[in-house]
Parts: C-alpha cells; sequence; structure tokens
C-alpha cells in the first residue's frame, strides 16, 4: 500500500526536529504525548543516531533497577566516563512513572550535561506530574508527539515556514485516516477488528493502568463513565454540573477527574476567545478526543479531526520557536459560533468553520467574527469537496475551502 511507504519516511519528522535540538543546544528534550503514538519508537530510533546511545524504560525491571540506583549507576552502564568523540543520547521512557523522576534528571544532568545528551518521553504531560524536589526550569525545552495529520503525510520534510503550499493526499491514506485515526499501528493496520481491538485495550490501559500508576483515583469505573460521557459531546460546551450528575460525583470533582483526563492524553480542551468580542462566551470550553476514531458521529468526527489537525500544528509552531500559537473558538451569547480561531504572539490569525458539506452558504459568523476579532483569514471547511491546488491562506475574506487542502497546508 502507498501510505505504508509514507509513513516510514514521515516517523522522522520530529526525529530530525530533536536531533538538530540536541546538536545545536545543551538541554533535555521532553517528548510527550499519548499511549501508542510513537514515542517508544522514537527514543529508540535517536538512541541509536547518537553513537553509544543507550535507552531506559521505567517498565522495564532492569532499567528500573538502575535508575533507582542513581545517575552514577546509569552513566556507568551508558559509559560516560569514558572519552568519546560525539556525545551519545540517553533515553528514558515513561519515567514520569518515578516519584523522584525530577530529582533523578536534575542529578543526572547536572553531573552528566557535558558528556551526554538527554530525552525523556511519557504518555502524561510531563509538566502536570511533577513532584518534590528542584526545579528543572532552564534544562529542557518540551515537545509534543502527535498521530498523524494530513500535513504530515503528504509532506514530512521539514522546513522553516509556518503554513506550505498545497499538495494532495493520496486517497487510500484519506480514508484510512478518517477511519482508523493517525496512530501509527491501526492506521497502517487498516482493519476494523484490529482497530477495535487495539482501541479497546489502549483505554484499558490508559484509564486503568495509567490512573493507578499516576493519581491517587480509586473510583475507576466512574472515570470511564467520564471518558464515555466525553466521547459523546465531542464539540460541545461542557457544562460541569451536567457531567457530575451523570457520574453522580460533585462538580469540583468532575473538574479535576477531566483534567487528569487530559493530563493522560485522552482529550483535550478548547477554549472561548473573547477579546474584542460582543457579548462573548467566557468559561465553558469545548472537549475533544486525541483519538478522533472513537467519535461515532460523522459531523463531530470531522470536527474533530480539524481541531486535533490544528493542536498539532500550533503546538509545532509554538515549540519549535516560531511564537507563541494558540486554539480557541469563538461563540457570542446571541449563539453565533466558529468553531475554531487560531492565535499567533496572542493576536487573532485565522478563523476555521468545519462542515460536511462543502455546498452550504458561507456562515454568517465568519464574517461577523473576523470584523470583531481582525482574524487575516476566515476559512469554511467542506469536508466532500474534492483537492484543489490552491493556497487558501492567499485568500483575507471569508471562503469555502476543501478539508484536504486546508489540511495540507499545517505543520
Amino acid at each position: 500500500m502507498k501510505h505504508l511507504q509514507m509513513v516510514k519516511i514521515m516517523q522522522r519528522t520530529l526525529q530530525e526536529e530533536l536531533g538538530d535540538s540536541f546538536r545545536s543546544n545543551r538541554q533535555m528534550l521532553f517528548v510527550s504525548g499519548p499511549r501508542q503514538v510513537g514515542k517508544t519508537t522514537l527514543a529508540r530510533q535517536l538512541a541509536e543516531e547518537f553513537r553509544g546511545g543507550s535507552y531506559f524504560n521505567w517498565d522495564d525491571q532492569a532499567h528500573r533497577k538502575a535508575i533507582l540506583a542513581g545517575p552514577e549507576r546509569v552513566a556507568a552502564l551508558t559509559g560516560l566516563q569514558r572519552l568519546r568523540e560525539e556525545k551519545p543520547l540517553c533515553a528514558f521512557d515513561e519515567l514520569h512513572k518515578y516519584r523522584h523522576w525530577r530529582d533523578f534528571l536534575k542529578g543526572f544532568f547536572d553531573s552528566w550535561e557535558n558528556r551526554a545528551h538527554v530525552l525523556v518521553t511519557g504518555s502524561a504531560r510531563l509538566d502536570v506530574f511533577k513532584r518534590a524536589g528542584d526545579s528543572l526550569m532552564g534544562r529542557y525545552f518540551p515537545y509534543t508527539l502527535h498521530p498523524l495529520s494530513v500535513a504530515e503525510i503528504v509532506r514530512p520534510e521539514r522546513d522553516g515556514s509556518l503554513t506550505r503550499p498545497p499538495r494532495r493526499i493520496d486517497e487510500e491514506a484519506w480514508r484510512a485516516l478518517w477511519r482508523f485515526g493517525g496512530f501509527p499501528e491501526p492506521f497502517l493496520k487498516v482493519e476494523q477488528r484490529f482497530h477495535t481491538r487495539w482501541n479497546r485495550l489502549r483505554n484499558e490501559q490508559m484509564l486503568r493502568e495509567d490512573l493507578r500508576d499516576l493519581t491517587r483515583i480509586q473510583e475507576l469505573g466512574q472515570i470511564e463513565m467520564l471518558a464515555m460521557n466525553l466521547a459523546r459531546h465531542v464539540g460541545q460546551l461542557t457544562g460541569f454540573s451536567k457531567l457530575a450528575r451523570e457520574i453522580r460525583v460533585s462538580v469540583d470533582t468532575a473538574r479535576r477527574w477531566v483534567a487528569t483526563l487530559e493530563s493522560l492524553y485522552y482529550c483535550f480542551s478548547v477554549r472561548p476567545w473573547h477579546n474584542n468580542v460582543t457579548r462573548a462566551l467566557r468559561k465553558e470550553p469545548k472537549y475533544y478526543l486525541w483519538d478522533f476514531s472513537g467519535v461515532e458521529d460523522p459531523g463531530a468526527r470531522a470536527e474533530n479531526l480539524v481541531a486535533s489537525a490544528l493542536l498539532k500544528a500550533t503546538h509545532w509552531w509554538t515549540e519549535s520557536g516560531q511564537g507563541d500559537f494558540g486554539l480557541y473558538f469563538v461563540r457570542d451569547k446571541q449563539k453565533n459560533e466558529v468553531d475554531f480561531l487560531v492565535t499567533r504572539d496572542r493576536r487573532p490569525w485565522f478563523l476555521a468553520e468545519v462542515k460536511s458539506s462543502g455546498q452550504v452558504g458561507l456562515s454568517k459568523s465568519l464574517s461577523l467574527f473576523q470584523e470583531q476579532t481582525g482574524a487575516e483569514h476566515a476559512f469554511q471547511i467542506g469536508f466532500d469537496l474534492p483537492y484543489e491546488d490552491a493556497d487558501c491562506f492567499t485568500h483575507r475574506g471569508p471562503i469555502i475551502v476543501p478539508a484536504v487542502t486546508f489540511l495540507s497546508q499545517l505543520a
């Protein structure tokens, strides 16, 4: 299959960025992202790229024993005391499960900064699960590894631009992405039975094993109900009072549990933008799944797919140092709404409204909110429109664009 060959290349996109960062900077690199997104493969490949590299996984008993013995033991196993022509890479996978991981990293980095590159990966947000100990501020740069997207499939090579010229995605790859999501294994397998089993196992591991290892939450059944409710209400305004009633917990507990699901990369939030918007909604967020293949409603899945692509782009642009980018939605108290607003250096850059059909007229909310926010572009994204070899970002006023064209131009 053609898209199988493309994925073998595209998985190296972030790898190239990380390798360049190691060669240019002294900082450790933290790579976090959801389970099964390819972090372990990335860590192993980088460890091989730097001659004499070592890979340590907290879930491996022998590796855990070495880490618990302290930085000197890890340095001895890696051979850091020996003269080297170039610095090797020490990769630590799932290290956040160790209660004192920050203390360990600080000690290791401060002792061996000049003799080793350090990569840390985890299936939970490393900025959330901070334990007691000294700060690592200034000692690391964060990155996020996302599932595959249209932009990554059609253009695996890096460049320094924000938006890229459009490029057609292979029809087979587009169908696989829509049906099975962007996680590499089910995307490559292209088999419904495998996807069903893979998805069930991944959710069980995340909603039970990871919760057990990283939190003190005991009500695992209620957490699973909460996750299912979020999946059913993708892209809708989230009322925590309603969520709390559905799973019979307090509102504060519901908020904490949703935040925990975010930290474990089950879902992510998009919050309302209200600057310069008349009678804007200010509080209630919307939630989307990292694995949009779990969204059953086609319209909601389309919106989630675009949300995932925009989140990936804003993370990449920010983490690679191209500016401060954010993802929001816009809604006022008259229920005028646009699905997404992307900001650049805290200023509105472009609006994006998602439609299953490209045959419907332009949403009046695009013009309304483009005028109020001053966004440079306003797109209405049609999922049933064929690819057009035209740059969406050359247009200023509201315009209807094919999803496959628009998504190919992101990072």
